[in-house]
């Protein structure tokens, strides 16, 4: 049975992702802070898809614990990790964030920090493991960090050092085979979202979830969904600086 383990798994997406993988009968590690949200997710996997689930305690922020942490996901998964998704993060409103350090820095270490102490563990063991069989790690950044834009550039600017950073992450483990995936999703309609206005393209968990899951299994690189993203990017990264900064966005 192969396996897969969901860092941050009481998010929207995430859940919709434990879906999609359960469904096709991975053995899935879920992951998170809350215990027993955790434990209401996987009890509905269980009875939903008849799949064999493992929760564990995880906090992103807690550096020194994500050694252990590791060993514990490994153990619980059976010994071998077919793959990993990364999806926990943190989102204040740009005016939030811009006044309040705090705020600013719980974005930056909830997005970035987090995310590279949990997967400098991973690459380490998917680039070592005995296992001849190829992984993968799946990472959700967001369209966000594709460009600055006065509207949410804290967030921003978090999400594209996540999207370089996995770029790198690509090139190291190309060469014994690993994919690294980077997801950039446009707004999501879950709790993160909530209340806010003018949303472009805003997508459900669950279909978002089935696209993630297609360009995992066909190993891609980066993957923009939904796949419009890709062309709208494209065109604002294109615009130049003098004109840009004239845009509001």
């Amino acid at each position: 049975m192969k396996t897969v383990l969901i860092l941050g798994a009481t998010s929207g997406l995430a859940r919709a992702l434990a879906k999609e993988w359960a469904s096709r009968r991975y053995k899935v590690v879920l992951a998170a802070r809350d215990e027993e949200e955790l434990e209401l997710i996987a009890a509905d996997l269980r009875v939903r898809y008849r799949a064999t689930v493992e929760t564990l305690t995880f906090d992103a922020t807690s550096y020194r614990t994500h050694a252990a942490f590791w060993k514990r996901a490994l153990a619980a998964a059976g010994g071998r990790l077919d793959g990993t998704c990364l999806c926990f993060g943190t989102m204040f409103s740009q005016e939030e964030a811009a006044r309040d350090w705090a705020k600013s820095k719980a974005t930056i270490d909830g997005n970035f920090t987090a995310a590279v102490s949990i997967l400098n563990i991973a690459a380490d063991y998917y680039e070592t493991r005995e296992d001849t069989k190829r992984g993968w790690i799946c990472v959700v950044s967001s369209v966000a960090g594709d460009r600055g834009r006065a509207s949410n550039y804290i967030y921003g600017s978090s999400k594209s050092a996540v999207s370089i950073y996995t770029q790198g992450l690509r090139q190291r483990l190309a060469k014994n085979g690993t994919t690294v995936t980077t997801v950039k999703p446009g707004p999501l309609d879950t709790a993160m979202t909530w209340g806010l206005d003018k949303l472009p393209l805003l997508a459900s968990p669950e279909s978002v979830a089935r696209e993630i899951v297609l360009g995992v299994r066909r190993r891609k690189d980066i993957i923009y969904v939904p796949a419009p993203w890709r062309i709208i990017m494209g065109i604002l990264c294109l615009v130049p600086e003098k004109i840009w900064k004239q845009v509001k966005l």
